[in-house]
């Protein structure tokens, strides 16, 4: 099965005519090492809640500010100048080691390094990500202008700290050999306003919201022509939301709370069948939820049941997992439910577990799909709707909110009226109904058990916060007894605090997502 980003070949219409343009191969070097606790992490998000805090650059062009093949020569078409560099390889040694002690030291507060766009990008991408102003002042520059300092592209990144630690900051920089290379910048504001003054004079003082639109309308214009035009504009409209307040949360339980731990010391744990085909990727994130929620996670793939190494038989629950079975060639989790329905003793299987009253099944992503192609095997999901292309027609891999809606659905049962972020990664996930008549049933019944929200966490059907174009936001909905629910959405992804790109701070080990596996082992009690 191949995927989107190995495609070398992009292909468009202009006037009337179709064009394509085939990208030169590149070599890549992957490397990998170990990381010992991955909740010792920055990001450029800059901090505005930590007081008095101070940006600070760290040159490794120790001022050399070379320009070529910078993003700023390419745009006044100059070329020829010497480009940024390494000079001494032990430098970067002593940049990596730099910022790992102020990392396992607590004393770095925000990173971003430098790459494309110089220090002039560097700066202001650190602003959009946390919505807020800048005050710099340049230092003197000793090599090229003001503008080469901004512009050029040499190693390097800007970091927010303390300014009670600035001292230490400098001392470990001396020691480690870059006490030269250290640059004082400015600090963060909260008035949107992002100013850069040098040797007295004003560079550059503009709205954070005009900068990061500026920013943003090149992608944006080819987002038009590639995708959907009113998703493009939908998403490029939301930076104009001076007052975004971010990723929604708001719990109506407490997600620490472990409420299965009176079956800690249990001998025996109800068996899940955490189901797989060809292309499905999912499965070992899902066996992980499980067993934390104290289930007997066994993996089992189709062939298992089609061969009787498994029977459905044999398991309280069934979750079928996310991916790309069969690559998707017979639409979405086409190919695998036809592998069951066609199958007279797999459908028999299916049909006889889902008829049981002491199970659960969950389905997932492509599991969701694939379930819902099953629907007249299930008991009450005559009016389950399919799932098509995503109305931005492309993939979408993101971190979205969602409200647990009360609904049948006995996973979701302590969850309702949660809001929360939750991991997303599909390309059909747009729930369309076989008419507008099986959707108010749904809803009339109960059967709307998950919806995407906006950053206000109000249901929505607008671009990115539903990522889909789902109608009513819908991205998970349940049977009438709530025995099976499916969701698009990937809690799987999300169940562990330090698997969410962003949380709260308050946030301890186990995030909301964790609630939903930990209420179905409580249920077989």
């Amino acid at each position: 099965v191949g995927k989107d980003s190995m495609s070398m070949r992009t292909v468009w219409q202009e006037e009337g005519r179709e064009r394509s343009n085939t990208a030169p191969l590149s070599l890549i070097i992957s490397a990998f090492a170990p990381v010992t606790d991955v909740r010792k992490a920055v990001t450029p998000q800059l901090c505005l809640d930590r007081g008095d805090t101070t940006l600070l650059l760290l040159d490794l062009g120790r001022g050399r500010n070379r320009l070529g093949g910078s993003a700023l020569e390419q745009v006044y078409r100059r070329f020829g100048s010497v480009p940024a560099d390494l000079d001494d390889p032990a430098d970067l040694r002593a940049f990596f080691n730099l910022v790992q002690q102020l990392i396992a030291t607590d004393r770095l507060l925000a990173y971003h390094d430098r790459s494309d766009g110089g220090l002039a990008a560097t700066l202001v991408e650190m602003a959009f990500a946390s919505r807020c102003g800048l005050q710099i002042t340049l230092p003197a520059v000793e090599s090229g202008s003001a503008l080469a300092m901004l512009f050029n592209e040499e190693l390097g990144a800007v970091l927010q700290v303390s300014t009670a630690e600035l001292d230490s900051i400098r001392q470990l920089a001396g020691e480690l050999g870059l006490g030269e290379c250290l640059q004082e910048l400015g600090t963060v504001t909260e008035d949107d306003r992002v100013a850069v003054r040098y040797q007295g004079g004003e560079l550059l003082a503009a709205d954070r919201i005009e900068l990061q639109r500026t920013w943003s309308e090149t992608s944006y214009r080819i987002q038009a022509m590639r995708d959907n035009a009113d998703c493009a504009r939908e998403e490029f409209d939301a930076i104009l939301d001076r007052d975004d307040p971010g990723l929604p949360v708001s719990l109506s339980f407490d997600p620490s709370e472990d409420i299965t731990a009176p079956y800690i010391n249990l001998a025996s744990q109800p068996r899940v069948a955490v189901l797989r085909e060809q292309g499905v990727n999912g499965q070992v994130e899902m066996a992980a939820a499980f067993q934390r929620a104290r289930f007997s996670a066994v993996d089992v793939h189709m062939t298992d049941l089609a061969a009787g190494r498994h029977r459905l038989d044999d398991f309280q629950m069934l979750v079928a997992c996310g991916g790309f079975s069969y690559g998707d060639v017979l639409g979405a989790g086409g190919g695998w439910a036809k592998s069951v329905l066609f199958n007279d003793g797999l459908r028999e299987q299916f049909e006889r577990f889902f008829e049981r009253s002491d199970t659960l099944t969950l389905g997932v992503c492509n599991g969701c799909q694939m379930l819902s192609l099953l629907g007249d095997l299930i008991p009450g999901a005559g009016n389950w709707p399919r799932f098509v292309r995503n109305r931005s027609e492309q993939f979408e891999a993101r971190l979205v909110g969602v409200q647990i809606a009360e609904s049948r659905s006995l996973l979701l049962a302590d969850l309702v009226g949660s809001v929360f972020p939750i991991a997303v990664a599909h390309g059909e996930g747009q729930a369309r109904f076989a008419g507008a008549d099986a959707q108010e049933q749904l809803l009339k019944d109960g059967g709307v058990s998950m919806q995407y929200v906006d950053n206000r966490g109000a249901v929505t059907d607008r671009y990115p916060f539903n990522p889909n174009g789902s109608p009513g936001g819908i991205a998970g909905v349940t049977s009438d007894d709530g025995r099976v629910t499916i969701m698009m959405p990937h809690p799987e992804r999300v169940f562990r605090t330090t698997q969410n790109s962003w949380h709260p701070a308050d946030w301890q080990e186990d995030a909301p997502a964790l609630r939903l596996f930990r209420s179905g082992r409580r249920w077989f009690d």
